[in-house]
């Protein structure tokens, strides 16, 4: 047995659809803005009691189709016109100069840290950090315990880190 408001959606449904069709300009486009305007004023329905159910019908309608207006213009200043403004708009993928030379110079303070430590902590800093090796595969390698491979990770880690800056 249908609910009430189950009724009076199906009583209102072709004045909804006119109504959107009036705000998006496409009678396809409204029939599926009032099936999402269903869906939602269904789910509000069940959890609290609407007051003037058809009005809050409405109004859910005309939200959705003045924020697929707004969508809608949004999407046609950044796809139409030239590939200049499109890109203006979209955010830039490639890195400052500023930040480039910022991580030149990290990446060979990096180096230099790397190379002032003794070989087998160098060498299990990399395999783990660098190399994404688990402590147990590097203890193997060097023929040490996995203890040992976590403190020589750890000593290496806390140097580059002081070499870095880095807190």
């Amino acid at each position: 047995m249908p609910s009430d408001i189950t009724v009076l959606f199906a009583e209102h449904r072709r004045s909804l659809v006119d109504y959107a069709a009036g705000i998006v300009g496409s009678r396809t486009q409204a029939e599926d803005l009032v099936q999402e305007a269903w869906l939602r004023f269904d789910q509000a329905a069940r959890q609290q009691f609407l007051k003037e159910p058809l009005g809050y019908l409405y109004r859910i309608v005309r939200n959705l189709a003045l924020d697929g207006q707004r969508r809608a213009a949004l999407e046609n200043r950044i796809f139409s016109g030239s590939a200049e403004r499109a890109a203006s708009v979209l955010p830039d993928t490639q890195p400052s100069a500023e930040m480039v030379a910022l991580h030149k110079d990290e990446l060979r303070l990096l180096r230099e840290a790397l190379a002032e430590l003794p070989e087998r902590t160098r060498i299990a800093f990399e395999m783990h950090r660098l190399g994404g090796c688990k402590l147990r595969e590097i203890a193997v390698v060097l023929k040490i315990s996995t203890p040992m491979v976590q403190t020589l990770v750890m000593d290496g880690l806390q140097h580059v880190k002081h070499r870095l800056g880095w807190p």
